[in-house]
């Protein structure tokens, strides 16, 4: 159900800025185009390799494509949104030893906004039982407004990840895995960086 609205800005200036201080130009840097920049990076083998588990592990992730209708939808997709979560920090502890590395920081980026999206959800009113319903329903208002942030979230979950297909040296589209949720990055979803954070590098 998407209604085109942003209900709130993912701000991931923090991980921008941690891209930004680590600019790589050896000739062998693969480029990955994030919102308001792009960047060059070098990639170690076990990047690869690690990028490659992942897009398999999220390949069939239903969450990340398809459309709720109900409240009951909503909660498995909170439960599946949890999990894959989960499935990130593991794949970062892995990369633990190159935690300023390309593919580690993609990962940040889209922790960053499932943890902003899990908190904007937070803030939507608690479901309640209608007389005569025994089933917890959310109010119109709120499920229309956790569509439109799953919608945002789907989004940039699918853009960082065709990124990592760039790290995966895979031929899938870079600006977006997921069928539907392919096209450039939407920066008016986005809160832009402060002044001077990517001065280091060209801003898109």
């Amino acid at each position: 159900m998407r209604s085109g609205a942003i209900p709130f800005q993912l701000d991931v200036s923090r991980v921008l800025d941690q891209f930004a201080r680590n600019p790589d130009a050896r000739t062998s840097a693969d480029q990955l185009d994030l919102p308001f920049l792009s960047v060059l990076v070098h990639l170690s083998p076990a990047e690869r390799a690690s990028a490659q588990a992942l897009l398999i592990k999220l390949k069939d992730r239903r969450v990340l494509s398809q459309h709720e209708c109900c409240d009951g939808c909503i909660n498995d997709a909170l439960r599946s949104l949890q999990e894959i979560r989960s499935m990130l920090v593991a794949e970062q502890i892995e990369l633990a030893g190159v935690s300023e590395g390309g593919l580690y920081l993609l990962l940040e980026l889209m922790l960053a906004a499932i943890r902003q999206f899990l908190t904007f959800e937070q803030t939507l009113g608690r479901p309640l039982k209608a007389e005569g319903n025994p089933f917890a329903q959310r109010h119109p208002d709120d499920r229309q407004r956790y569509f439109d942030a799953l919608e945002l979230l789907r989004g940039h979950l699918s853009r960082c990840l065709g990124q990592v297909a760039i790290v995966a040296a895979l031929k899938i589209p870079s600006d977006g895995f997921v069928d539907g949720y392919r096209g450039p990055w939407p920066l008016e979803a986005y809160k832009a960086p402060a002044a001077g954070h990517l001065e280091r590098l060209s801003p898109k």
